[in-house]
């Protein structure tokens, strides 16, 4: 098949009679690749037409998209290790397609599988995907891409589609669309624009919730107290951005400084960062998930009356999930740390409820070294209860709390929490399919099972030791007061932080009712579904886009973390049947056999 060049070749005004079939992808990064792989993958099988163009629309350059292009810093690597990130299925995907199997990330780099990439190195690997898949598709079918934003999707239910593109007159005619936006930017909330007009009417820097390696930072003066809110992995572009990224270096284990660094007084609600990456592979048994929370579960939430509420009715399956998971590798790995055979204590553990007092007193019996039990609680919210009296002790608390945690991830011994991160993964994928949880169950996701490499965590203690960066505590308040902005924390009763500039070091909320993107706000304002979180509802065995009635609209999809059906965060591990590929096959498919059956029935005009 042909890559056509640019622009693309002329295109038939939508009223009039078709020559070819034509299908439009918005959005050219990760997700929409993905698609076009299985749409490659699945075509012989699916589709007879005559032809079909595929149009793919996007700003940035096919394969990276707009997050992961290649025009970023060098200095930002990707969170997982490449030989945990692939973008090809295996024989462990559960799919009516085709598997195509191709390299991991590390494969196709040739380089250490353990290390952390560079997105450039990655974007590379993208579009060299982009690339494979667009060679993959037979002849007849033409990818064309055109490098604008997709502007609103217009067109009745059983009529061909129409989208708009910015800065071009004619828009492209499509007999489906498929929603491949990924991240989205977010208009501001009330808080942050309250927020934004105080740092304006006041010559303050104020950073909203945003994509790091796109913000503009050239307002963060050296030597200047910076007020950060998050602890996640937006701090750590930021923390890197503005350490090595202005000319600092670390030399054995300490941080050198350029002089051109502000000061980075950093807190958030749990005021502690993301766990580090568990450094050892997991050895002997793996816990058999799912236990507690499976197909069997699932279906059964969603068939609850009135729906389910996440806290009371999914997170008890979870936590047994996850109680299992770390007490079967600390009874089959470390049984001299325990009281009771393994299959006494799974029978009595399995019989009790989560939470209750029975469940507590077999814990205490079973296994005598408190640090070997399982509280989620604690886990959740560490510096619950802490409070300190000077901002040193608060300093060398969380410098001790972070090495701790390095060591621990480093350890064997501890392999429970290895355990604990697999079926954190598990449960994830079961949960993609309720749709819309909510915020807080991804938050406690990422922080336990998806953050940091080692060296980030290390990096931070050392800039910690020179002063770079100062921990403000949990709980953190940001009030905007006094010509400044103030942070407070529970943590160190009593002290008020000042500064002149404050960074929202998150992501904003990929909602359809708050998104910038015009066509997902045009979308939803015409009919499209939102779910009470405003994810953009879609059914979930296909990715049709649902309206308000819940009916499908045939012609329209959509995937990603936009909608309600989004799958884990991340890329895809090798060998764990994941559900974006599945997600992807399904749509690919159902869209071919819709164009398939189209041709039969309504053979385009030559």
């Amino acid at each position: 098949m042909a890559l056509a060049p640019l622009p693309s070749q002329p295109r038939a005004h939508p009223s009039e009679p078709p020559t070819r079939r034509s299908l439009v992808i918005v959005g050219a990064g990760p997700r929409g690749t993905g698609v076009l792989e299985r749409i490659a993958a699945n075509m012989p099988e699916l589709y007879d037409g005559s032809g079909l163009d595929v149009h793919v629309v996007d700003p940035y350059p096919p394969g990276g998209g707009r997050i992961w292009r290649h025009d970023q810093s060098p200095l930002l690597r990707m969170n997982s290790q490449a030989r945990n990130v692939t973008m090809f299925t295996d024989a462990t995907v559960e799919m009516a397609g085709p598997v195509l199997p191709g390299p991991t990330v590390h494969e196709w780099t040739g380089g250490d599988g353990r290390a952390f990439v560079s997105r450039r190195e990655h974007s590379g690997y993208l579009r060299w995907v982009y690339e494979r898949a667009v060679a993959a598709l037979p002849d007849g079918v033409v990818v064309h891409h055109h490098p604008h934003r997709a502007l609103r999707v217009d067109g009745a239910r059983t009529e061909r589609q129409t989208v708009l593109l910015e800065g071009v007159d004619t828009p492209l005619a499509a007999d489906l669309v498929i929603l491949t936006q990924g991240h989205l930017d977010a208009e501001l909330d009330e808080e942050q624009t309250r927020l934004a007009d105080y740092a304006a009417r006041h010559g303050l820097t104020h950073l909203p919730p945003g994509f790091t390696a796109e913000s503009d930072l050239s307002g963060l003066a050296p030597g200047a107290p910076v007020i950060v809110r998050g602890f996640g992995l937006a701090f750590v572009d930021l923390m890197v951005l503005l350490t090595e990224g202005r000319g600092g270096r670390y030399e054995d284990g300490e941080y050198v400084p350029s002089g051109r660094e502000p000061v980075l007084y950093v807190g958030s609600r749990r005021g502690v960062p993301y766990h580090a990456k568990i450094e050892y592979p997991l050895v002997g048994e793996r816990p058999p998930l799912p236990r507690h929370l499976g197909p069997r579960e699932i279906d059964r939430l969603l068939a609850l009356p009135g729906g389910y509420d996440f806290r009371r009715d999914a997170w008890p399956l979870v936590a047994k999930e996850l109680g299992f998971a770390h007490y079967h590798r600390l009874f089959t790995a470390h049984p001299e740390r325990t009281r009771l055979p393994w299959a006494e204590f799974d029978r009595a553990h399995a019989a009790l409820p989560h939470g209750g007092p029975e469940l507590h007193a077999l814990v205490a019996s079973a296994v005598p070294d408190p640090a070997d039990r399982l509280d989620l609680t604690a886990l959740d919210r560490p510096l619950a209860g802490v409070r300190h009296t000077t901002d040193e002790a608060l300093q060398a608390h969380l410098r001790g709390y972070i090495a701790d945690d390095l060591a621990r991830r480093r350890d064997p011994a501890h392999s429970p929490d290895l355990a604990l991160s697999h079926a954190l993964l598990a449960v994830y994928e079961q949960l993609a399919h309720l749709g819309d949880l909510g915020t807080w169950w991804h938050g406690f996701f990422s922080y336990l099972a998806s953050g940091p490499p080692d060296p980030r965590l290390r990096n931070l203690l050392a800039l910690s030791r020179a002063g770079i960066v100062r921990f403000l505590g949990a709980d953190l308040r940001v009030v905007a007061e006094g010509g400044v902005f103030r942070a407070l924390s529970p943590t160190l009763p009593g002290r008020v932080t000042e500064a002149r500039a404050l960074v929202e070091a998150r992501l904003p909320e990929p909602t359809v009712v708050a998104t910038r993107d015009p066509l997902l706000r045009a979308l939803y304002a015409d009919g499209a579904a939102a779910t009470p979180a405003g994810f953009l509802a879609v059914d979930p065995v296909d990715g049709r886009v649902l309206d308000r009635t819940g009916t499908p609209y045939p012609r329209r999809f959509a995937l990603g973390p936009h909608t309600d059906a989004s799958g884990a965060g991340g890329f895809t591990r090798p060998g764990t049947n994941g559900l974006p590929f599945r997600q992807n096959d399904a749509t690919a498919r159902t869209a071919l056999a819709f164009l398939r059956d189209l041709s039969r029935t309504a053979p385009p005009v030559t």
